[in-house]
C-alpha cells in the first residue's frame, strides 16, 4: 500500500470518528450548544481542554520553532505551561461559580454594563481570530502534504472539514469530539518520539533520550547537537542569545494570555460543580505534560537528523550531500514530498551538484565558503512549520507511524479550531445578538445565529490563513498578547477587586487593546496584509520589545487605566460589591471569631 493511501486510511477513519461523535452529539439546546448541558466529568473535561490547547502551534509548530532557535524558544513552553496555573488558581472556580455561559457575559454582569459586555465581545473576536489564523495556517500544513497537494488547497479543505463538525455538534459535540482528538494526537506525538529517541540515544524516553549519550559517538545528545549547529555557523543550540528583557516579557505574555483565553475558560463552564473547574484544570495540566515534556526531545533530535542528512559525510569539513542523492535515495523521499506543498525548497547555486547546508550570514564562514567556491545556503526553505510532521519521513520510520502523525496533527489543528470557532459564535449569538442587539430572540434563530457567525469566521479565518502574520506558533503569541492585553485584566479585577466600576473596566479593555493591536500592526502590517508594516521584530519600535512580547505590555495599560478612571468616576454600586464578594467567598463561610 502506498504511503499516500495509508494517510487517506489513517486521516479517513479518525475524521469519521469525530463527523460520527459530532452527529451523535449534536446540541438540541442553547445550553448544550454553549456548555454542554454543564454535566462534562473532570477528567473528561480536562482531556477535552487539552485537547483544545495543543493546538497547530503545540504540535504542528512549537517543536519546529525550538529545533531551529534551540533553549531561547523554551519560553513558549514555560509561558503556556505557567498560564494554566495561573488560569486554574486564580479564574476558572471563581467564573465557573458565577454560572454564566461566556466570558462576555460575565464581564456584561461584574460591571453591570450593556457597553462592557459588547467591548468584551469585541476583544474575544479579535483575540480569537488571530488565533485561528494560525489554526489555519496548520490545517493547511497538514493537509498540504498528507494529501500531496498545495498548501492553499489544503487550507480550502481543512476550512471545509471544520465546517462539517463544528458548526453541527456546539460546545456539546466538540467536548466529546476532542476527547477523541487528545487520544489521537497525544498518540500521534509521543510514537515517533520515542522510536526517535530509541534510534538515537537508544532510551525509549524522549524527555530522558534529550538528556542522553549519542550512540552513534558516545557524547552527550545536547553537546553533539551544539558541536554540529556551530560548526554549520548557527548559534548554540543550548545556550541564551536572545534579549532576556523580551524573553521575560514574552513569557509573561503567553501565562496571562492563557489565563485570558475565552475559548479555554468556556471550557471550565461546562462542568457541574465549582470544585469541578480546579479539577478540571489538574487533570489538563496532566494531559498537556504528556506532550509538552515531548516537544523539547522532539525538536532537538529532529534538528540533529536534518543536519547529519543534509552533511552525511562528517559535518562541514566532509561533502555535502548531492541532489541525485536527494532524487534517487529512499531516505531522501521526504524532501520532495514536501517540496510540492512548497513549503520546502533547495537550489544548485553553484552548480557543483551538492546542497551546502550552513549559515550564509556567519561572517566566520564567509571566507571558507568563498575558498570552496559555494555561493550561500542552498536549503533556501525549510518552514518550521512541517518538522513535527515531517520527523518520521527525516527518521525513515514506518509508514504507518508517518500516517498516525498525519491524523494527529490534523487533529491538533481542528479541535483548537473548533474551540476558537465556539467561543466566537457564543459571543455573537448569546453576547451581542441576544443580549444586547435582539433579546427576545428564539432558541432556535439564537442556535441559527451561531452558526452563522461560525461559518462566516471560518471563512474569514481562512482568507487570513492564506498570508499569516508567521508561523502557526507566533501567530498563535500575537493571540496571546491582545487576550493578555484585553481580557485578562478585566477578569483579574472583576474577580479580586470591587473599586473597579464599568467606566474603568470599559476604558482599560479599550487601551490595552488598542495599544496591543497597534504596535502588532506596526511589525506584522495593518490586519496581516504583508508590506504594510513599519517595522520588524528583527528592529522594533521600543527597544527590544518584539510584537509576541507587547502583550504584557499592554496588560499593564490596561490595568492602571482601568484603575485612573475608576478613581475619577462613580464608585461600585453596592449590590455589585456583594456580588463579587459572593463569587469569591466559599459558600457557608462565616467570619472569622477570636476565641
Amino acid at each position: 500500500m502506498s504511503q499516500f493511501a495509508i494517510n487517506l486510511l489513517f486521516v479517513g477513519a479518525s475524521f469519521a470518528l469525530y463527523i460520527g461523535i459530532a452527529i451523535w452529539a449534536r446540541a438540541g439546546s442553547t445550553s448544550e450548544f454553549y456548555a454542554a448541558g454543564r454535566g462534562v466529568h473532570p477528567v473528561t473535561n480536562g482531556m477535552a481542554t487539552a485537547a483544545d490547547w495543543m493546538s497547530a502551534a503545540s504540535f504542528i509548530s512549537m517543536a519546529g520553532l525550538i529545533a531551529f532557535t534551540g533553549y531561547d524558544n523554551s519560553s513558549f513552553l514555560m509561558g503556556w505551561t505557567g498560564g494554566y496555573v495561573l488560569l486554574a488558581l486564580l479564574l476558572a472556580p471563581y467564573l465557573r461559580k458565577f454560572g454564566k455561559f461566556t466570558v462576555s457575559e460575565f464581564i456584561g454582569d461584574r460591571f453591570y454594563s450593556q457597553t462592557a459586555r459588547i467591548v468584551a465581545v469585541v476583544c474575544l473576536i479579535v483575540a480569537s481570530t488571530t488565533y485561528v489564523i494560525g489554526q489555519m495556517t496548520g490545517v493547511g500544513v497538514a493537509f498540504g502534504r498528507f494529501l500531496e497537494v498545495s498548501n492553499t488547497a489544503g487550507l480550502l479543505i481543512g476550512a471545509c472539514v471544520v465546517f462539517a463538525y463544528a458548526v453541527f455538534g456546539g460546545m456539546k459535540g466538540v467536548t466529546y469530539t476532542q476527547v477523541a482528538q487528545y487520544c489521537v494526537l497525544i498518540t500521534a506525538y509521543t510514537i515517533p518520539a520515542i522510536f526517535i529517541s530509541l534510534q538515537l540515544t537508544g532510551t525509549p524516553i524522549p524527555a530522558l533520550g534529550l538528556f542522553g549519550e549519542h550512540a552513534a559517538s558516545g557524547e552527550p545528545l545536547l553537546a553533539k547537537l551544539d558541536a554540529i549547529v556551530t560548526e554549520l555557523g548557527f548559534a548554540e543550540y543550548t545556550a541564551h542569545h536572545a534579549d532576556t528583557f523580551n524573553m521575560v516579557l514574552f513569557t509573561l505574555s503567553l501565562m496571562i494570555g492563557t489565563a485570558g483565553l475565552p475559548h479555554v475558560i468556556m471550557r471550565f463552564f461546562t462542568v457541574p460543580r465549582v470544585s469541578d473547574a480546579r479539577w478540571s484544570a489538574g487533570w489538563t495540566l496532566v494531559f498537556i505534560a504528556l506532550l509538552y515534556l515531548t516537544a523539547p526531545a522532539v525538536g532537538a533530535m529532529a534538528r540533529l537528523n536534518i543536519s547529519e542528512l543534509m552533511w552525511p559525510n562528517g559535518g562541514i569539513s566532509g561533502e555535502a550531500v548531492t541532489v541525485q542523492q536527494i532524487e534517487n535515495e529512499p531516505e531522501y523521499d521526504w524532501m520532495a514530498t514536501w517540496q510540492k506543498t512548497g513549503l520546502l525548497d533547495w537550489e544548485d547555486k553553484n552548480g557543483d551538484g551538492k546542497i551546502q547546508y550552513y549559515n550564509d550570514k556567519n561572517a566566520d564562514l564567509q571566507a571558507m565558503a568563498a575558498e570552496k567556491g559555494w555561493e550561500g545556503n542552498e536549503l533556501t526553505k525549510f518552514n518550521r512549520d512541517i518538522l513535527v510532521l515531517a520527523n518520521p519521513e527525516i527518521a525513515n520510520l514506518p509508514s504507518w507511524v508517518i500516517g498516525l502523525v498525519a491524523a494527529g496533527g490534523l487533529a491538533a489543528a481542528l479541535s483548537t479550531a473548533a474551540g476558537l470557532l465556539l467561543a466566537i459564535s457564543s459571543a455573537v449569538s448569546h453576547d451581542l445578538i441576544k443580549g444586547a442587539i435582539n433579546p427576545n430572540i428564539s432558541e432556535k434563530g439564537e442556535l441559527l445565529s451561531a452558526r452563522i457567525a461560525m461559518a462566516v469566521a471560518i471563512a474569514v479565518a481562512t482568507w487570513l490563513g492564506l498570508n499569516p502574520p508567521g508561523f502557526a506558533a507566533q501567530t498563535v503569541a500575537l493571540a496571546f498578547g491582545l487576550a493578555a492585553a484585553s481580557i485578562f485584566p478585566a477578569l483579574m479585577m472583576g474577580i479580586f477587586s470591587t473599586k473597579i466600576n464599568n467606566t474603568g473596566a470599559v476604558a482599560g479593555m479599550l487601551a490595552g487593546l488598542t495599544v496591543t493591536l497597534i504596535y502588532i500592526f506596526l511589525h506584522k502590517g495593518w490586519l496581516f496584509i504583508p508590506g504594510t508594516n513599519s517595522f520588524t521584530d528583527a528592529d522594533p519600535l521600543l527597544g527590544t520589545v518584539k510584537s509576541t512580547s507587547f502583550g504584557a505590555i499592554g496588560a499593564a495599560v490596561n490595568f492602571a487605566v482601568a484603575y485612573v478612571v475608576a478613581n475619577m468616576t462613580k464608585e461600585t454600586p453596592a449590590e455589585i460589591k456583594a456580588l463579587v464578594e459572593s463569587v469569591r467567598v466559599p459558600r457557608g463561610a462565616g467570619a472569622a471569631q477570636d476565641h
